[in-house]
């Protein structure tokens, strides 16, 4: 029999005050949570959306040794399981991402730009790899630019770093020292012993340099932000250091002194007052631009003065063969590629040329004007022009030192693209569409457009402005 009278009033009167989740339990079963809502919850947790980042991140640096160990099969399927799993955690995490500007237009325009050199490439099978390699990489980008706030991607890229050149280095010890023999899986030759250049698990001096110097910016920016152990910062820093001396890159020697410049530059900046920076901002570009005048119309004798080995003569040489094939086809280019192949024209034609085998033409800017012609430079320079300029003023205008971490990484990805082409693949061209992103959601114009109230904080979010 159901309770009659003062019995009911007290039974009611004891649920009310009763805790909330005693109420809930005691309620239908169909208020609970779903499994599939529970599924969804975990996969848009903040643990998995970092997870998804060390992998990407330490997958788009370390696909050279990856690529020995493996073999393309494997990494091409390592990255179609990335690009799964990015997309269902942009699907769970979709209530708490920022949609407005999601894209820069620019990004956009050169990879379909790309897409269409497919009509009349000469090389159809090796387009639509390159069109696999470069969109794969750009969406894996943009699933970190969404999912990781700035200093979550710093330490993201600080912790893969620091792993990949503590084994880069071990790996030079024991080859040139303690066995004294190559490792010839890995493409590690064992030359620490006698001074150098080493590679470590990056296949080439030169990338292990560029590598280095984005280490060394993202481990200063780890320093200063304090986001690591001060002891964990000072070993990351010489690790660092003991790499960038080793590799005898002297494609990294200047791209040191550009970084360095570029670092005081944002130093003074930052501590101008705000009417004043106006002002250093145009001395600023009025000197890079004197100096860029400078650099090409002395271009021959800084070649004899930075000549090492012959690396910039040999440089020389091919982009001066680059360019002869340029000029046949100015405005559509040959259809995009990424990596050369070498059985194909042009290419082929250059290697004979040169005299020596490459798989690019070690210019990003030449690399995209040769494949994609003058459509395509065009729009990968407005690309790398809005993506630097955001980040830069961003930078200089911001009182978090983590906005800096754009705009040096980007200084460091487009002197190194002067002199190799790393900015167009992989790791080089991940963080360009990560610094792009993270600049376009900071000062895009779309920005400017009516948009619904900005979305909830993601579970594990936190505020660069909230640094030092």
């Amino acid at each position: 029999m159901g309770a009659s009278g003062p019995l009911r009033g007290r039974h009611q009167a004891a649920n009310r005050h009763a805790p909330i989740g005693a109420r809930a339990m005691s309620n239908s079963r169909g208020a609970r949570p779903s499994r599939l809502q529970s599924i969804e919850e975990t996969l848009g947790s903040a643990p998995v959306a970092q997870a998804l980042a060390w992998c990407i991140v330490g997958v788009a640096f370390g696909a050279p040794a990856l690529g020995r160990v493996i073999g393309v099969p494997g990494l091409t399927a390592m990255l179609v399981t990335l690009a799964i799993g990015s997309i269902v955690v942009l699907v769970a995490r979709r209530r708490f991402l920022d949609w407005h500007g999601l894209l820069p237009l620019s990004i956009l325009a050169f990879i379909i730009w790309c897409a269409i050199s497919a009509a009349w490439s000469g090389y159809p099978a090796d387009t639509l790899e390159g069109l696999f390699t470069l969109t794969v990489y750009a969406f894996l980008g943009l699933t970190v630019a969404l999912t990781r706030d700035l200093i979550q991607i710093v330490r993201t890229t600080g912790g893969v770093l620091r792993v990949l050149l503590s084994a880069s280095l071990l790996l030079e010890v024991a080859s040139g020292v303690i066995f004294d023999r190559p490792i010839g899986f890995l493409g590690v030759e064992g030359l620490l012993a006698s001074g150098g250049p080493i590679q470590g698990l990056f296949e080439t001096r030169n990338l292990l340099g560029m590598v280095t110097s984005i280490a060394l910016v993202t481990f200063i920016i780890e320093w200063r932000t304090r986001s690591v152990p001060k002891p964990v910062a000072q070993y990351s820093v010489a690790i660092a250091l003991l790499c960038l001396i080793f590799s005898g890159s002297p494609v990294t020697l200047i791209v040191v002194v550009i970084l360095g410049v570029a670092s005081l530059a944002l130093y003074g900046l930052r501590r101008a007052r705000p009417d004043a920076r106006r002002v250093f901002q145009v001395a600023l570009l009025a000197a890079g631009s004197l100096s860029l005048v400078i650099a090409y119309a002395t271009r021959t004798r800084i070649i004899d003065l930075l000549n090492a080995g012959s690396e910039f003569e040999v440089r020389y040489r091919l982009w001066l063969s680059v360019w002869n094939f340029i000029q046949i086809h100015p405005l559509e280019g040959w259809g995009w590629a990424g990596s050369w192949p070498l059985g194909e024209a042009p290419y082929n034609y250059i290697i004979w040329t040169v005299g020596r085998e490459h798989i690019s033409a070690l210019n990003a800017f030449l690399d995209v004007y040769l494949q994609v012609g003058l459509v395509g430079i065009f729009s990968f320079i407005l690309l790398c022009g809005f993506a630097f300029l955001r980040s830069w003023l961003l930078a200089s205008n911001k009182r978090s030192t983590v906005y800096v971490w754009p705009a040096l990484v980007l200084v460091a990805l487009l002197a190194t693209g002067m002199s190799e082409s790393f900015l167009l693949d992989e790791s080089g061209w991940l963080l360009l569409v990560i610094c792009a992103v993270k600049g376009s959601q900071g000062m895009s114009w779309r920005s400017r457009l009516p948009e619904k109230p900005p979305p909830p904080r993601a579970p594990g979010a936190s505020h660069p402005e909230s640094l030092a």
